[in-house]
């Protein structure tokens, strides 16, 4: 089962997020038909929710990530609970491009730079909280880093990382975040800098069986890491034919009209899961009752 831990170390002075989301990866993967650089790109961005939304109090509070980077995959559109669920979408699932000049997944040059990233956290007040920053390399874990640095004025370490397998399916999938605290001593910062240039990528660490406790005890060596949660996450979406109603509903009465008299019947997809609902004739008469009761 896919889950994330919460901790701290150094006394206290070190917060720290990491997870193993390689089934919550791959069933996005799956559902979506992810081409390799999709599947890195849409897996880091919902490894990053996750961990942010694990930090919430309240199991209805969410975390939004929305990447507008200009680049052929379009939008990444990824939404967290606090309750354990995750969903997300990517507007070309099917983009194909080299690798790098490392040999790497060219995640950067799918998403593009020419555009911004915005989180937004719901976290059940009047109005969400939004920030939004340029995108930076479009590699994502960098971009977040500098989210939390210009909209958060919180110094952190992301690391998030998609391994994708020759017939696409996914290998491993895993991030970490590690956030000093105000106060935190210059040794202490120092020290995790030198062991994160030691130690292997986190989707390395995952793919060698490293557990998340185990990533956050190898990326925190010697400073007593204590861990405080433990939550199970997973890919699922809360749509539902009610829900798409309020869709249909949102067309206005004279767009209903227009599709009872063309075939007689609606199709509508979520974005997020790709699931089909279909409205036959009946039900949008129904609807267009409700529709009209509404412009009255």
């Amino acid at each position: 089962m896919d889950y994330i831990v919460r901790a701290t170390a150094a006394d206290g002075s070190i917060r720290a997020f990491a997870g193993d989301l390689t089934h919550t990866v791959a069933k996005a993967a799956k559902i979506h038909g992810l081409y390799p650089v999709a599947a890195a790109a849409l897996g880091r961005t919902i490894i990053a929710a996750a961990l942010m939304a694990s930090d919430m109090k309240n199991e209805k509070n969410s975390v939004s990530i929305i990447i507008k980077g200009g680049g052929p995959l379009g939008n990444i559109v990824v939404v967290a609970k606090a309750d354990g669920t995750v969903k997300g979408y990517v507007d070309n699932p099917h983009v194909d491009l080299p690798l790098n000049k490392l040999g790497k997944l060219d995640v950067g040059g799918a998403v593009g730079i020419d555009g911004k990233l915005t989180v937004i956290k719901d976290l059940g007040l009047k109005e969400p909280y939004a920030g939004q920053i340029e995108l930076v390399t479009g590699e994502i874990a960098e971009d977040l880093a500098n989210y939390f640095w210009v909209s958060e004025q919180q110094p952190s370490v992301t690391a998030l990382g998609v391994l994708v397998n020759p017939d696409l399916t996914i290998k491993a999938a895993g991030g970490y975040i590690i956030q000093p605290l105000p106060g935190t001593s210059e040794d202490i910062i120092d020290k995790i800098e030198t062991q994160l240039a030691r130690i292997p990528s986190i989707s390395t660490m995952i793919d060698e069986g490293a557990s998340p406790e185990e990533v956050l005890e190898t990326v925190l060596a010697g400073m007593e890491v204590k861990f405080n949660a433990r939550l199970p996450y997973e890919f699922r979406c809360d749509c539902s034919k009610e829900r798409l109603e309020g869709v249909v509903l949102s067309l206005g009465y004279e767009e209903i009209g227009n599709l009872i008299k063309a075939d007689g019947k609606a199709e509508l997809v979520c974005h997020y899961c790709n699931t089909k609902y279909h409205f036959d004739r009946s039900e949008l008469e129904r609807l267009l009752e409700k529709a009209t009761e509404m412009t009255e």
